[in-house]
């Protein structure tokens, strides 16, 4: 549903926001729509590679956070590369930022995705792409902590399953910190506009 609220703006109101605007003072900076909600928690667990890695070892970078997995038929290839296809613009338009950003892929079906597996996926989208598994147990803390839902589907005949998810990438500041949702299904562009205004 979408719903319009007009504001009326009085004419004094109007004309003293205009003076002010011609008075050389500096706009205040808009905080990131995330800034201060409760949105990540610590975590151990296996990269692509099959190497322990915590969130401590993204401290200093900003890093993009996405839950998927890689039997997803759509949805999260596609969300996976606008990321990729995101970073490899900072990369050549604003390499200095660009070296300073993570994108992490965390699959919320750890039951199927191996290392391995995770790494066939991520190194499709962008060399540097961290994939993340898990025990079952640290993959639902980590889900629970950024507020993602994750449920698992009925089992077809054939063994297979589907896994229902939020659909969501977070960008988070280099102490680990929310501070915006990155618009996905908006492009590459989208996204990178997103990070290049919060990201600083």
């Amino acid at each position: 549903m979408n719903m319009r609220r007009t504001v009326r703006i009085s004419g004094a109101v109007l004309a003293t926001a205009l003076l002010l605007t011609g008075c050389g003072e500096p706009a205040t900076p808009a905080q990131p729509p995330l800034a201060g909600a409760r949105i990540g928690v610590p975590f151990t667990l296996t990269d692509q590679n099959g190497r322990t890695v915590t969130d401590r070892n993204f401290a200093g970078k900003y890093r993009i956070m996405y839950f998927g997995y890689t039997f997803c038929p759509d949805v999260c290839p596609v969300d996976v590369q606008v990321i990729g296809a995101a970073v490899r613009k900072l990369d050549s338009a604003n390499p200095a930022l660009a070296a300073r950003l993570v994108p992490v892929f965390v699959t919320v079906d750890p039951a199927r995705d191996t290392p391995a597996v995770i790494k066939s996926f991520v190194s499709a989208f962008h060399p540097r792409m961290v994939g993340l598994t898990g025990s079952p147990a640290a993959i639902a803390a980590l889900a629970k902590g950024y507020g993602v839902y994750v449920a698992r589907g009925k089992t077809s005949p054939g063994g297979g399953y589907m896994m229902d998810h939020s659909r969501t990438a977070f960008l988070m500041d280099p102490a680990g910190k929310p501070l915006a949702l990155l618009p996905t299904e908006q492009g590459a562009d989208a996204v990178v506009a997103e990070i290049e205004k919060w990201a600083k």
